[in-house]
């Protein structure tokens, strides 16, 4: 009965560990004093945004933290926690959890994690704010872009210029001839 209960919460540690891996970002959240619709549209944003959220409970992600020598999140993984898992996009469950928190107070942010390392509040703020992958990949490939396009219409105007005066020549041609 006891070695069964072990693997069970291995098992769970495992599930947290492989969603950590996974994760480009992670941000832990309080949602104590959410009303039960108010979870239920921040799950639905998550789920729209491809962010994994969860409510594990807390010794359990301490030890899959502790397990992949993740250091510094042991001090937020007090009270209720849920975690957000961005799987596509880094900023991706910070921006939900940043606009959701600023509509509705119960949820708190306590922390995030990129890269190795531990986030603060103010730069789960700044991540936040980062435009999405697709509009950052829009601004890079318009700014490849424009001198492209600046070189089209200087070689358009330049072959312009050219058949205009090709064009007089020839017409001063025909007027010499006749």
């Amino acid at each position: 009965m006891k070695e069964e209960k072990l693997q069970s919460k291995q098992a769970l540690v495992d599930e947290i560990k492989e969603k950590i891996q996974g994760a480009q970002s992670i941000v832990l959240v309080n949602y104590r004093g959410l009303t039960v619709e108010e979870a239920t549209e921040l799950r639905s944003k998550f789920r729209e945004a491809n962010v994994d959220y969860k409510v594990y409970k807390n010794t359990m992600m301490r030890r899959a933290f502790e397990e992949l020598g993740v250091e510094g999140l042991e001090e937020y993984l007090k009270g209720p926690s849920a975690v957000a898992f961005g799987m596509e996009d880094p900023a991706s469950a910070a921006k939900i959890s940043s606009e959701f928190a600023e509509s509705h107070d119960a949820l708190e942010i306590k922390a995030g994690y990129v890269d190795g390392k531990v986030l603060s509040l103010p730069e789960i703020d700044a991540l936040a704010k980062l435009p999405s992958k697709e509009v950052l990949v829009a601004q890079v490939l318009g700014g490849l872009n424009a001198p492209i396009q600046g070189f089209a219409n200087v070689l358009n105007g330049t072959l312009s210029g050219f058949a205009r005066v090709i064009a007089q020549i020839a017409d001063k041609k025909e007027n010499e001839a006749a």
